[in-house]
């Protein structure tokens, strides 16, 4: 069988006409649709219609949108700002081009020239932001948008959507993080993330506040990040024992390996792995994995047996489902950041507040004399092309910067 047919086979069927038939969003690939929305159109409804409202009615003046947390979820005591570049990158490059026009048309049936005033519209206002990695509170401001209010209005649910995820999984990481106490913490989070993207930035927001690597090999790759892994049960029982598939994958990969321990007996994979380690003259710094059973007592009886058997530099990683909140006694961990589910909505409630013909407002909390500001700014090149750039920062007086340990 030839390789056209092969690959003609694995090809999807074509979406629905009704799927495809929106206009602007939308990239092809063969019969694939992959839908890649342009600025302009990562948008609800309902902020296109608010803006074309007031356009007519000639409410062109300045107001603020400040987004941040009325309260924070049970159990919270801080946010991690994170998303504001993504929000930059998008500001730099908002503008309504035909294609915008005519998708705003289409959802709301209507004819394009009915919405033509949204026509040319882009960014031009200030945004004053929290720098990322920053610990914030509730009623902190995470970043704020003032513009004229059509275009403050147009960008409200793009901003949301850039912040909302990444501060919840910044703050999620960063508990993981304080909860391991100092203990390395990796993401391994791809295979459960909502989306091949999602996967991607919860390797980078994970690694901003403290991670200290990813299984996920198209971030290690985009970010720098280290990468790592071991291995799943079902390349252990792909061997006629424990022992053989120890051996080999250790043989395939030189240098210091992670075994997985806890496929049919956990204590007696250890004391195979400890052989294993031995015999081949493997780094002692290699490590066993417990993935599963109660891990607090394993990892215990996993460290004595390894010192018993003289290798007490061999590291014991946990993994299986944990967050901040099972972390228990071992050396190290492989923790859920895929989501927060402990707080499902969010981290990070915003709160969207448009004044009408109003300042950016000074954000203040009681005790504090006063607040020092930055601008989160938007420059422009030479040539006219928008360049994103944050310099500001958002903190309460007399208590200094507060990073994210």
């Amino acid at each position: 069988m030839d390789e056209a047919p092969r690959a003609r086979a694995l090809d999807p069927a074509p979406l629905p006409t009704d799927v495809r038939r929106g206009t602007g969003g939308r990239g092809v690939v063969g019969d694939r649709a992959c839908i890649c929305p342009r600025p302009a159109q990562l948008t609800d409804l309902y902020e296109v219609t608010m803006a074309l409202s007031y356009l007519r009615e000639g409410m062109t003046a300045p107001a603020t949108f400040s987004l941040s947390a009325r309260r924070l979820p049970a159990q919270r005591g801080f946010l991690v700002a994170a998303g504001l570049e993504r929000c930059l990158d998008l500001l730099s490059s908002f503008r309504v081009e035909d294609e915008d026009v005519a998708a705003y048309a289409s959802a709301l049936g209507r004819p394009v020239d009915d919405l033509r005033a949204l026509h040319g519209l882009r960014f031009t206002g200030d945004v004053w932001a929290v720098p990322e990695g920053r610990v914030i509170g509730a009623d902190e401001p995470l970043l704020e948008v003032t513009a004229p209010l059509p275009e403050a209005q147009l960008v409200e649910t793009m901003l949301l959507n850039a912040t909302t995820f990444a501060t919840a999984i910044a703050a999620k990481a960063a508990r993981c993080v304080l909860a391991a106490r100092g203990r390395p913490v990796v993401d391994f989070a791809l295979r459960r993330t909502h989306g091949a993207q999602a996967g991607i930035e919860v390797a980078r927001l994970t690694a901003m506040v403290g991670f200290a690597g990813t299984s996920n090999v198209a971030a290690a790759a985009a970010y720098g990040l280290p990468a790592v892994g071991t291995m799943a049960h079902s390349y252990i029982e792909a061997f006629g024992s424990e022992q053989a598939a120890f051996d080999a994958f250790a043989s395939a990969h030189p240098g210091p390996v992670v075994l997985l321990v806890d496929t049919y007996d956990t204590l007696a994979g250890v004391r195979t792995a400890a052989r294993t380690i031995r015999d081949l003259g493997l780094p002692r710094t290699c490590g066993v994995r417990l993935d599963s059973g109660d891990l607090a007592v394993l990892a215990r009886r996993a460290r004595e047996i390894l010192d018993a058997a003289g290798l007490p530099a061999t590291r014991i990683v946990v993994s299986g489902g944990l967050d901040e909140l099972a972390v228990d006694d071992s050396s190290g961990s492989v923790l859920r950041s895929t989501s927060s589910p402990s707080a499902p909505r969010s981290a990070c409630p915003p709160t969207p507040l448009a004044g009408h013909g109003v300042q950016a407002r000074r954000a203040r909390r009681p005790g504090d004399d006063e607040v020092v500001r930055g601008q989160g700014d938007l420059a422009r090149r030479e040539a006219g092309a928008p360049e994103a750039r944050c310099t500001g920062r958002a903190v309460p007086a007399r208590r200094g910067p507060r990073r994210c340990p």
